[in-house]
């Protein structure tokens, strides 16, 4: 239960989106000589450096699900009820052309596929490239 000094998440976020609103104008209107200092959100919201450390910690130990997809391939179900063992299915990826790595949904970087050094009964992938949001750096 919520006592009347607490406010409703709809208000608190209201102040928020206002009080963020202001300091864009306070940043548009000071004089272009004024130097900016570094902003600090951590002394803001009076979180110790090991509190920064321990969420950090936190969020990097969620498990993410990868996948390595070599190509993918279309059929209808009446052939995919005819594949039997040895079956082969072409695949829409070409040999040497580079394989996506997915997390968890979505594509982050492309590579190509290796044998690892220390079992050579292991495949791996070696990043080529890292995908972005608008594109692609490597």
């Amino acid at each position: 239960m919520s006592s009347s000094n607490e406010m409703s998440d709809e208000a608190l976020a209201l102040q928020w989106e206002a009080a963020a609103s202001e300091a864009e104008m306070d940043i548009d209107m000071a004089a272009p000589a004024a130097t900016a200092q570094p902003s600090t959100p951590v002394a803001e919201k009076g979180m110790s450096d090991e509190n920064v450390d321990r969420n950090l910690d936190a969020v990097l130990g969620i498990p993410v699900d990868m996948q390595v997809v070599l190509g993918s391939a279309t059929m209808p179900v009446a052939s995919l009820l005819k594949l039997g063992r040895g079956a082969v299915i072409p695949l829409d990826h070409r040999v040497g052309e580079p394989v996506d790595i997915v997390v968890n949904g979505r594509t982050v970087a492309r590579g190509e596929i290796v044998v690892v050094e220390d079992d050579n009964s292991r495949f791996g992938v070696s990043l080529t490239e890292i995908v972005g949001a608008k594109g692609s750096y490597a």
